[in-house]
């Protein structure tokens, strides 16, 4: 059992480790946050997939702090009065909590269809819901805190010259128009991982060791 444990925490070091440096590596990066990665989600999934949800969740956990720390610019804007980002300590930390803690920590819940029969169903699915969740904290704090960005977004950017934009300005207002904008903001970035993190999950449990694993 001592053996188990110590593999268990081995393995799982190793995979966060592995997470964050994947995270560094942006394949396409977002002038006003968000990034999408090189499969950075993938290794905490797989922890929750091969261990369960409760050792899942802590190993995000810890990845979701080791997030936040190597943000270290964006975070400690968000506290600079200077900065052009500063939004006071209190709304600060709130932003920490949803877009880090929270939205990263989500991704340990990968294995909650580690049960089913399929191992490439289970993870499949524990992978899209996972990170879908993490997407749903992620629109949360833009609407709340970047909701105000939403005419310019539309009026403004590259995206003004799409009918969808029109129709958006024309239906939605306040605060409706606030989450529209932040839905549609960080699915241009959370879609495109979703995809890739569960392409990244099924091609790992065709790998002959997972093959053989019994869970």
């Amino acid at each position: 059992m001592k053996n188990e444990n110590t593999k268990r925490l081995v393995l799982s070091a190793m995979l966060i480790g592995l997470g964050t440096i994947l995270s560094l590596i942006h394949i396409l990066h977002f002038p006003f946050g968000g990034s999408v990665t090189l499969f950075s989600m993938v290794p905490v999934i797989l922890i929750s997939w091969k261990y369960g949800v409760k050792w899942g969740l802590e190993a995000g956990l810890v990845y979701a702090m080791l997030q936040a720390i190597t943000s270290i610019t964006t975070v400690s804007a968000l506290f600079t009065p200077s900065s052009d980002s500063y939004v006071g300590a209190g709304k600060a930390i709130i932003i920490v909590l949803i877009e880090y803690i929270f939205a990263f920590t989500a991704l340990g819940l990968g294995g909650m269809f580690r049960k089913m029969k399929s191992k490439i169903g289970s993870i499949a699915l524990g992978a899209i819901v996972a990170v879908f969740i993490r997407y749903l904290f992620h629109v949360l704090s833009g609407a709340i805190f970047y909701g105000s960005y939403a005419s310019w977004f539309f009026n403004e950017t590259i995206v003004a010259d799409f009918a969808i934009s029109k129709t958006i300005m024309e239906n939605f207002s306040g605060a409706g128009l606030g989450i529209v904008y932040s839905a549609v903001y960080n699915a241009c970035y959370m879609v495109p991982e979703i995809i890739l993190t569960t392409i990244g999950c099924i091609a790992i449990v065709n790998i002959p060791y997972f093959k053989r694993e019994n869970y």
